[in-house]
Order: C-alpha cells, then sequence, then structure tokens
C-alpha cells in the first residue's frame, strides 16, 4: 500500500494546451471562463487519479491571474493535491504560460479546487482508508 506521500506524488497532473484564437477574448489573451474551465479539469483529474473515487468540485479558492496569457502562447497547467480530509480533498492548480518560439516561461495563474468524494447516492464518503490517513 502507498503512503499518502507517495499517492500525492503520483497523483500530480501536467497538462499542456495550445491557446489558439476561439479561446480568447478580443485584447487577444484567453478568457477567464476558458482558464477556469482548464484548471478545473485538471484539479478534477488530480483529485481522481489520488483518489479513484467519484469526486466533485465543491469550490475554487482564491483564484490569482497574475499575468496574461496571450494568444499564439502554449500553457502548462499542474495539479498537485495540497490537503486531504476525511470527505474531501484540496488540489493546487498552477497555470504556466511559455512562448512557442523562445524559452521565456512564467506562472500566470493559480488557484486551490475543493473536492468531495461521493458514492453512488451523491453522499460523501471516506476517501482514505483509515491506515492510510493515520499513515
Amino acid at each position: 500500500m502507498l503512503t499518502l506521500d507517495e499517492k500525492i506524488s503520483q497523483a500530480e497532473t501536467r497538462i499542456f494546451k495550445a491557446v489558439f484564437p476561439n479561446t480568447t477574448n478580443h485584447y487577444d489573451t484567453l478568457f477567464g471562463g476558458t482558464t477556469l474551465h482548464m484548471m478545473d479539469e485538471v484539479a478534477f483529474i488530480t483529485a481522481t487519479r489520488f483518489s479513484r473515487l467519484k469526486m466533485v468540485t465543491v469550490s475554487s479558492d482564491k483564484v490569482d491571474f497574475t499575468h496574461p496569457i496571450p494568444g499564439g502562447t502554449l500553457v502548462e497547467l499542474i495539479g498537485r493535491v495540497e490537503h486531504v480530509g476525511t470527505t474531501s480533498l484540496k488540489v493546487r492548480v498552477e497555470l504556466f504560460v511559455e512562448q512557442m518560439y523562445s524559452e521565456d516561461r512564467h506562472r500566470a495563474v493559480s488557484g486551490l479546487f475543493t473536492f468531495v468524494a461521493v458514492n453512488d447516492q451523491k453522499k460523501p464518503i471516506r476517501i482514505l482508508p483509515a491506515a492510510v490517513a493515520s499513515a
């Protein structure tokens, strides 16, 4: 059985996307809603890879847009489990933007997403067996 730290490490998720014109606004930067959609998707994948349970998003906390994301760039989204509770967990997602034709890369967005594990009746269930939770 994996330790909690090993499960967290193995659940880290990295996804790359290209910023195409159909995802940008009239300033030629990535729509905020599109950014949140991509971040929630990566957070969901991370939470599911960690728990291997049905997970639902219950909140997004303090999403900071610190740099515009221009059209014609690449973005890398990295999801990492930051906290594990009894029925919920928190996933930090960082979005890095990089130029296609240079080494320029920097963090543009960061946010925290909370998920709850649910059963078939959509009721919260325990994420970790007691043995892993206490390890």
